[in-house]
């Protein structure tokens, strides 16, 4: 601007033009029908609060600075009558010729990028870009003023002793005038004529809840009304030092954060200067479910940025399987201006990331060394979440195995960790030994389980949809691998004054029944055999050599995918009395073949195979009047 433009906005009201871009930028915002549009007063509060930062330290380097002794403040005050609001602060004021600069014009094309980041989220509105983000991202937020305004009106007094007072003043059209005006104190008072349909922002307690939402935690009171009560609360409790909070202070918190009834079965309190300088205070709520009036309507973190509410609900700050998580995240190094999308990128967020997970994980971890039972409590509602994150974290799921809880067949009524498991094996065992399957209680009777408990050997039951997603990752845990004891080709150690299994079973008369047996099912089974692993089952499913794990298997069903099941392998247990006595029965008999059929479907049906169990019943009827010998 030229020295004759110049003197003229300091005694003149002459229209002064805004550059095309904000032109734009002012018609996107005044015929916006953005649903948030009490966005608008946090960011003039931020600037008012910038405004006090700065001049608060301007008093501790310059001893002339008009009204040093004022009380650093922000003020807000509603006319009903006249619809208009007003937000007044002490701030480092400004100049007739900052003015200018400040409200007419929008450093580093930031209008131009706002309207074309507006016009692509116009043409993607799945993406869910919001209005807000932008409005902060592009540093246009004094101008979300005008989703609300038919005017505003600006007056400010420098804090320089021998400046003017000037007054800014707009009605959203193409100019704005800047002229000389009074005002004796330092600072800025904001004056907006509220549109009709705006009505809501002249109105005391709708003013009190946006700023308890998004400024209670600004540095310096906020007054409201002509009582001037203070609303906000000014100092964050996650800002202060950890001695200095008392567990009903935490709890409190979490109240207000949620509105939950029962108090957070444990929260975490973080305050780090590197590698990113940050303040957290992190809850996991006693129940994964909500109360009917918790305030916390989706997943994510309340984050801040220098105590100022940038994202209600920020999905960023942590891993998706911890999105149980309740708190909030403060950082000094995240720009003011932050959105959702440089969020997603930015490095700060990155680090952020990586320390809130760390934490809620070390957490986790050590509640449940001090406190086993709220631990069990804590396993018992989210246990899906973590098996969610082992299948599904990136990098390092290994840093969730130790928080894993299992019921077992030695201890089928309490929750094990891996290292309870390892303290009990005996001498000898080098594998971690597991079993699959549906329902918990069927499970215990897998024929799978004969071997094993013949050793005197623990299997940890795996009877959740999850656990079939969770063991694609978990092969391993310390240095011993897991074993499914389903597996055909299972080797167990030797015992002491246990025979070695022969490779063959040795009844060479059973191997006509197994003949019958293989033609009996024809194409049902891949094959039939005979096995040394089984003592007080009849029979057993295994998988033939080279089909899919039978966790890939049951991932596969579970997705609905297009797989067919391999056929089975039927393995014989020769020393059972049901075999030894169906091999005795002469041939041919209608009886031998009921029985094979039931021996079948019975290991379908451990196994979570059978197609219809419902259909056996009949059969079941036919067995039962044979042993007990009624005729038709």
């Amino acid at each position: 601007m030229d020295a004759t433009a110049h003197d003229s906005t300091q005694h003149t009201a002459q229209p002064i033009p805004f550059k095309a871009e904000t032109r734009q930028l002012l018609d996107i915002l005044i015929h916006s029908l953005y649903t948030e549009r009490e966005i608008f007063l946090r960011e003039l509060i931020s600037n008012a609060s910038d405004a006090l930062t700065r001049i608060d330290f301007e008093i501790l380097t310059n001893r002339s600075v008009l009204d040093s002794s004022a009380e650093l403040g922000i003020w807000i005050t509603a006319d009903t009558q006249e619809n208009t609001l007003t937000i007044r602060d002490t701030g480092i004021g400004m100049t007739a010729e900052e003015m200018v600069q400040n409200l007419g014009t929008i450093a580093h094309s930031g209008a131009r990028e706002f309207i074309h980041a507006f016009q692509e989220s116009a043409k993607h509105p799945a993406e869910g870009r919001s209005l807000s983000d932008m409005i902060g991202q592009f540093g246009v937020g004094f101008y979300s003023v005008f989703m609300v305004a038919e005017w505003v009106r600006v007056t400010s007094r420098s804090h320089l002793p021998e400046a003017e007072a000037a007054t800014w003043m707009c009605t959203g059209a193409d100019t704005f005038t800047v002229e000389v005006a009074e005002k004796a104190d330092r600072g800025t008072v904001v004056t907006i004529k509220l549109k009709e349909d705006a009505s809501e922002f002249a109105q005391d307690h709708r003013l009190r809840q946006i700023i308890r939402r998004h400024s209670d935690f600004i540095p310096f009171p906020i007054y409201l009304g002509e009582k001037a009560e203070q609303v906000n609360r000014q100092t964050a409790i996650w800002r202060q030092s950890p001695r200095q909070v008392e567990q009903k202070d935490y709890e409190e918190f979490y109240r207000q954060l949620t509105l939950e009834v029962d108090p957070p079965l444990v929260h975490a309190h973080m305050m780090v200067d590197a590698p990113a300088q940050m303040y957290a205070i992190l809850y996991i709520p006693a129940s994964q479910e909500r109360g009917m009036f918790s305030l916390r309507r989706e997943p994510g973190l309340k984050l801040y940025a220098r105590k100022v509410l940038i994202q209600e609900y920020n999905r960023d700050l942590l891993p998706e399987y911890l999105e149980f998580v309740q708190g909030v995240v403060d950082s000094e190094d995240l720009p003011l201006n932050v959105s959702r999308e440089s969020v997603q990128s930015n490095r700060i967020m990155a680090q952020l990331k990586k320390l809130v997970t760390s934490k809620v994980l070390d957490t986790l971890r050590k509640l449940a060394v001090d406190d086993p039972s709220k631990y069990n409590q804590f396993w018992a509602g989210y246990a899906r979440y973590l098996k969610q994150g082992v299948a599904m974290e990136p990098e390092e799921p290994e840093g969730l195995y130790s928080l894993l809880r299992f019921h077992t067949t030695t201890h089928p009524g309490e929750w094990s960790s891996l290292d309870d498991y390892l303290q009990r094996m005996p001498p000898g065992q080098e594998q971690i030994y597991y079993i699959v399957g549906d329902d918990e209680r069927s499970v215990l009777y897998s024929p799978h389980l004969d071997v094993v408990r013949r050793a005197g050997y623990e299997v940890l039951i795996m009877a959740d949809p999850l656990d079939a997603f969770m063991l694609v990752r978990l092969t391993q845990y310390k240095e011993h691998k897991l074993a499914n004891v389903a597996d055909a080709d299972l080797k167990l150690p030797e015992t002491p004054g246990q025979e070695p299994e022969s490779e063959e079973a040795p009844q060479v008369e059973m191997e006509a029944l197994v003949g019958r047996i293989r033609q009996h099912l024809g194409d049902q089974v891949s094959d039939v055999r005979l096995t040394t692993r089984l003592t007080d089952s009849p029979a057993r499913l295994v998988d033939p050599q080279g089909a899919p794990n039978p966790e890939m298997q049951r991932v596969m069903r579970l997705l609905n995918q297009e797989f067919e099941t391999p056929k089975k392998v039927l393995e014989l247990n020769p020393h059972h009395p049901i075999l030894q006595r169906l091999n005795a029965l002469p041939e041919p008999s209608p009886l031998a073949g009921l029985i094979i059929d039931q021996i079948y479907e019975d290991a379908l049906l451990i196994e979570g195979l059978h197609p219809d169990p419902a259909g056996m019943i009949q059969r079941i009827q036919k067995l039962m009047e044979a042993a007990l010998e009624i005729k038709p």
